[in-house]
């Protein structure tokens, strides 16, 4: 939705009414998530994907008779083995897709919930997908108000909280309710997507390690900061344009800094004074990945300082050192790549391995 939404603003802006087709639920290897999202305005403009190619050119007709009708359509979209013609998936997955109009009358609360998507403020969108509550009705929830309803005053009370819990996961799921919030029922479907701040990568080390890792965690949808020491180093000109460089003592930087469970980590510095300190700051606070560049007798003797210093094993085994998949790297764009495959294999469980290697799916289960 963030790489569609200023196309969405500009013509929710200019009261011009639009499709919008979003995934709501996948199975088995389905190419895109939950909240993957493409969009039909005016002169047959077309922005996003909800599936790499495959059915998009039904969606878009789909949209189009939504737009005209002004009812929301759900679809379900999977490979057909009696038509191998027929509009489907090739991956043998299947995906089913909230498709509807969207204007001021439709979704009053669209305005607001782009606004604040657009700033980076969390936002939760639940949407009924299914039953006797009107499809396609959306709230826009945040953690001290609410925007719109659902169309009953129960089922908007049990939404709002169910919503605000994603809200603090970052976690976009299908819930079921009675058709005035009751929460042993299901007779009512509806989509929670939340909408929280892109993630953190904090960078320190200003090298030119850093600007490649930098560019790769930009282009992974990460708010990047690199951090070092030293000004004639961390120079704006040096990284891509939209990181955030910071000239700073590392560990004196991060502890004024937060971080949760999404934050990543990298640690570049390859210098006791600096990466030690910082260190064990950051192996005493949320992260989800903290790596750390060095050879491997620089990784046993930075562990013998932090040892020194009172980190514990629990503490110690957080810390990814050396940093990175074996990929051979050697450039600094490929030690880069090493880096980001063990940051995305750490997220979602991967095994770093080959994929001629394994067997099973291919792409995560649904809500992995």
């Amino acid at each position: 939705m963030r790489e569609i939404l200023p196309a969405l603003e500009r013509w929710y802006a200019a009261g011009t009414p639009f499709g919008l087709a979003t995934v709501v639920a996948v199975s088995r290897s389905a190419p895109r998530g939950p909240g993957a999202a493409m969009a039909v305005g005016p002169d047959d403009e077309v922005v996003g994907s909800v599936s790499g190619g495959c059915v998009e050119g039904a969606v878009f007709e789909l949209a189009q008779e939504v737009v005209a009708s002004g009812e929301p359509r759900l679809e379900t979209f999977g490979y057909s083995d009696e038509d191998a013609f027929a509009v489907g998936l090739t991956c043998g997955g299947e995906i089913t897709l909230l498709v509807r109009p969207v204007t001021a009358a439709t979704d009053p609360a669209f305005g607001a919930v782009a606004a604040s998507v657009a700033a980076g403020e969390p936002v939760t969108v639940a949407t009924v997908v299914d039953g006797p509550a009107p499809r396609g009705a959306a709230v826009g929830v945040w953690q001290e108000s609410v925007t719109g309803t659902l169309g009953a005053e129960g089922l908007d009370v049990a939404v709002t909280a169910d919503a605000r819990g994603e809200l603090a996961l970052g976690a976009s799921v299908l819930r079921h309710y009675g058709a005035h919030g009751e929460r042993r029922e299901d007779a009512v479907t509806v989509f929670l997507q939340s909408f929280a701040p892109p993630p953190r990568m904090l960078v320190f080390g200003a090298i030119d390690y850093a600007a490649a890792v930098a560019r790769i965690g930009d282009f992974l949808g990460y708010r990047v900061t690199v951090c070092d020491a030293r000004p004639v180093f961390a120079t704006p000109k040096r990284f891509p344009a939209g990181v955030e460089v910071v000239v700073d003592w590392p560990h004196r930087y991060l502890s004024g800094t937060g971080t949760d469970d999404r934050t990543v980590i990298c640690v570049l510095t390859h210098d006791p004074k600096f990466d030690v300190p910082l260190l064990e700051e950051a192996l005493r606070r949320p992260a989800a990945y903290i790596g750390a560049m060095g050879s491997r007798r620089t990784h046993d003797e930075r562990r013998a300082r932090l040892t020194e210093a009172g980190l514990t094993g629990a503490e110690l085994s957080r810390l990814r050192s050396p940093l990175g998949l074996d990929l051979g790297a050697r450039t600094p764009e490929e030690v880069a790549v090493s880096v980001a495959a063990e940051i995305v294999a750490l997220r979602w469980g991967g095994s770093g391995a080959p994929l001629t290697a394994t067997s099973g799916a291919i792409h995560p289960p649904a809500g992995r």
